[in-house]
């Protein structure tokens, strides 16, 4: 199609002449350093929206400017490869480095592989499903405010509070984590709480540089992680043929002997099961890139590549590499993840443990370092994800106005503060009690990631329900899910199973019920305690608001939109790309759209 015909249209094009009533605010007038941030200025409230969201199909819109200035708060600063390297490494950390090595000793290896490809495949029709609306809906909040309207206000409240919360509490859990890692290299080094200090200030200080500080950290980290897990995959390889240094571990072909010995699952059933909450928490911020959707200018150019860059995560960091685990580390390892022999930190790390044991030396210093940087990187994630969530939360009503307030350099500044301030319950884990209050703490929100995925999905489903029932055609999408309707039915579908078999391991735990009534409370409610609270949440969203969820017929499906292009013109866009050569083709259908 024309470009000329598709008429992409950003804020300049309209502040010059701006019409009573609306209020663009142009950054550029401001200071570079106000900009980022640093500057008292910077922290006054930003006196309009920039306007900065690329609409297309604008020949089609009857009042431009409105749906200019129907754009978030926050300022559109993230640049294509932000987007990218968030959606491929942004959630790689603990639950891959460490956490795996716990899911192995209860799984095995192949109760990890089931657990993680079934939880991949779902991911990938959640983000397919995100994607699709982000670009069409690119909306402060992301799916919580897509679940206010495709689904219920009252559900929303509780799934939005709910994972506000889940990140404010992983924040203190990541920096202690973090302090744990640097006492791999020794513990007398500095104290515990001077690491966490430590740690606290610098994810503050990242914080003062808002949207941008996030992007160029989560950029920059996101590549060293995947840098070291290719690596790993390489080194792996090598050594499971036999090619490590003579005299250690893996001087001698070992193919696939640990699936034989000790074999290739840990607790049958059981452990199957219990593996899928943990692959689930390792993939959890995923969905982050459906929050940052609304702080890039033209989703619909970097969307697509960020939705599928999820499956090359998928199947080329996670699986690859676990396959490596399992084929390296037998279950029955006492040094991992709760073993008799495990550690607090990365050195109960499969990765630094096959490292280690390989005798290369240097190289399990060297994933510690990088453990430590990933760790740090998710706390960051914390803060970008709680804070977005919490302004979306105030914007809609759900949560006080004072939450809206959006500062000059595009930070949500009181947000970063309520999600900041969580930062010292890691001083709690200084004394042992503290595992008992971070327990159930995680307890209140732990199955939060899960609740919004099928949020995403059941949004999904409406969306394509309401789209349909209000005369629209799925070719006005400027992106389509790769499963369509069918894919987010799947992704209920195994979300709810996952839901299922995480209360069946509640009920009967591994190594069978405990002997004391209380306990077997105890291990109950640490599991599932997040249910009760969600339908808790709920009844409060809804006694507060009475709202019920709409018709198809009556779904708001304007509102925040930015792509207004007919069915004609996006048929005939789509006919132009069919036209590119073969490897063009092959390359969109991968990696772009």
């Amino acid at each position: 199609m024309d470009p000329a015909k598709e008429k992409e249209v950003d804020s300049a094009s309209v502040t010059s002449q701006p019409r009573a009533g609306i209020e663009f605010y142009d950054p550029s007038k401001e200071s570079r350093w106000t900009r980022l941030g640093l500057t008292l200025e910077s922290f006054k409230r930003a006196p309009g929206t920039t306007g900065g969201q690329v609409v297309t199909g604008s020949q089609n819109v009857a009042d431009l400017e409105k749906v200019l200035a129907d754009t978030p708060m926050l300022q559109q600063k993230m640049k294509p490869r932000h987007l990218t390297m968030i959606a491929v490494g942004g959630s790689i950390g603990t639950g891959l480095f460490v956490g795996s090595g716990g899911a192995l000793r209860q799984g095995g290896p192949a109760g990890v592989l089931i657990a993680w490809i079934l939880i991949g495949v779902m991911l990938i029709n959640v983000t397919q499903a995100l994607g699709e609306m982000s670009i069409l809906y690119p909306v402060s909040g992301g799916f919580y405010t897509l679940a206010v309207r495709f689904l219920d206000p009252s559900y929303a409240f509780a799934m939005g509070w709910n994972y506000v919360f889940q990140w404010a509490v992983v924040l203190p859990l990541e920096i202690t984590v973090a302090g744990t890692t640097v006492q791999y290299w020794g513990t007398d080094i500095l104290p515990l709480a001077v690491w966490i200090t430590i740690f606290w200030a610098v994810i503050t200080i990242v914080s003062v540089f808002g949207t941008l500080g996030f992007a160029e950290e989560e950029f920059w980290s996101s590549c060293l992680k995947l840098l070291v897990v290719v690596i790993f995959i390489f080194i792996g390889i090598v050594c499971i043929c036999g090619g490590g240094p003579s005299g250690h571990a893996y001087d001698h072909y070992i193919g696939g002997s640990k699936w034989q010995d000790p074999g290739a699952f840990a607790n049958g059933f059981k452990g199957v099961c219990s593996v899928f909450v943990v692959a689930a928490f390792a993939f959890a911020g995923t969905e982050l890139v459906g929050l940052a959707a609304s702080e890039t200018p033209n989703p619909r150019d970097t969307m697509p590549a960020a939705v599928k860059g999820t499956f090359w995560r998928i199947t080329v960091i996670y699986i690859s590499s676990l396959t490596i685990i399992g084929l390296l580390i037998g279950y029955d390892e006492p040094r991992l993840q709760g073993g008799a022999a495990a550690v607090d930190g990365a050195a109960a790390s499969p990765f630094v443990i096959a490292l280690s044991d390989a005798g290369i030396r240097g190289l399990d210093h060297f994933v510690n370092a990088t453990i430590c940087i990933s760790v740090l990187s998710i706390g960051l994630s914390c803060v970008y994800a709680g804070s977005r969530t919490l302004t979306a939360l105030a914007e809609t009503g759900y949560a006080p106005s004072i939450f809206a307030y959006v500062d000059k350099s595009s930070r949500p500044l009181w947000s970063l503060v309520a999600i900041l301030i969580w930062a010292p319950l890691a001083y709690v884990n200084v004394k042992t009690a503290g595992d008992t209050v971070f327990r159930w703490l995680l307890a209140l929100s732990g199955l939060s990631t899960l609740f919004t995925w099928l949020s995403i999905c059941l949004c999904h489903i409406r969306f394509r329900r309401a789209w349909h029932v209000q005369g629209h055609s799925v070719d006005e999408l400027p992106f389509k899910a790769l499963g369509g309707v069918y894919g987010s039915w799947f992704g209920v579908t195994l979300i709810v199973l996952v839901l299922i078999a995480q209360f069946y391991i509640a009920i009967w735990p591994i190594g069978g019920m405990p002997d004391s009534p209380r306990e077997t409370a105890e291990s109950f409610f640490a599991t599932y305690l997040a249910v009760p609270v969600m339908i808790l949440f709920y009844v409060i969203g809804y006694a507060w608001k009475r709202t019920l969820p709409q018709r198809a017929h009556e779904i708001d499906l304007d509102s925040g939109r930015k792509s207004w292009l007919t069915a004609e013109e996006m048929n005939e866009w789509r006919a132009e790309r069919r036209r590119a050569p073969w490897y063009v083709r092959i390359y969109r259908i991968l990696f772009t759209n």
